[in-house]
């Protein structure tokens, strides 16, 4: 066995939120200084984006639980959809940047995918979007374990959650105007917390909702495989 696979193994036994609770902000700041080639994802941007649509991505903690996300880019951008990936510390500057990009007429379809803390401070970068004036098309949150409401306007947030893990469903509040999906996905063979975003289901399913907003068509059933709702 490799010792990625070992790693991610150990984790997987591990409380979620033993490991999560310990790493305070300034930790993981520093932890991310020390890693730099995984902080961002460089890639060429097509010059002609599909139907105007930008996917921005928040990886998790330290930005080493959440490499399937660059699996999800380097496909979606394969079809001409270009794709930001950045660490959930810096979601403000990034929701920053996507207002400006909305604004400058470079994008026009916004939409945002994040993994465990990345999915954590969705809801939050939505309201600022929000606050700036600019709409979301999509959010997508892979297994957030920390409890999130969701208020403004979104055209389609899903929540992908594992209900038999640390998962939390996203709470609606009565200023959520737009379309709320909490799906359970317990049931996906081989999906955990930390492997979420790198399995092979889970990956189609992101694809395959980015891609009935981008190229329009009849929208797929995200319910394939639910667990019981908690």
């Amino acid at each position: 066995m490799t010792l990625s696979g070992r790693t991610t193994q150990f984790f997987n036994r591990l409380p979620t939120r033993w490991w999560l609770r310990l790493l305070k902000p300034a930790a993981v700041a520093l932890l991310l200084l020390a890693l730099p080639a995984a902080s961002t994802a460089t890639r060429a941007v097509p010059a002609q984006p599909a139907n105007g649509a930008k996917v921005y991505m928040l990886r998790g903690v330290l930005n080493v639980f959440s490499l399937g996300l660059d699996d999800i880019a380097a496909k979606l951008e394969a079809q001409g959809i270009p794709v930001d990936v950045t660490n959930y510390l810096g979601w403000s500057a990034v929701a920053d940047e996507a207002a400006a990009d909305y604004r400058s007429g470079k994008v026009r379809t916004i939409i945002l995918v994040g993994h465990s803390s990345g999915a954590t401070v969705l809801p939050d970068m939505v309201e600022r979007l929000n606050r700036l004036g600019v709409p979301v098309k999509l959010a997508i949150g892979l297994d957030s374990v920390f409890r999130t409401s969701l208020s403004g306007r979104v055209g389609r947030y899903i929540n992908y959650y594992i209900g038999n893990g640390n998962g939390e469903p996203v709470a609606p509040t009565k200023q959520l105007h737009g379309e709320l999906d909490n799906v359970n996905v317990q049931n996906v063979p081989g999906v955990g917390h930390i492997t979420i975003d790198k399995n092979a289901i889970m990956q189609r399913k992101v694809i395959g909702d980015i891609d009935a907003v981008v190229f329009g068509g009849r929208r797929k059933e995200v319910s394939a495989a639910p667990g019981p709702e908690r």
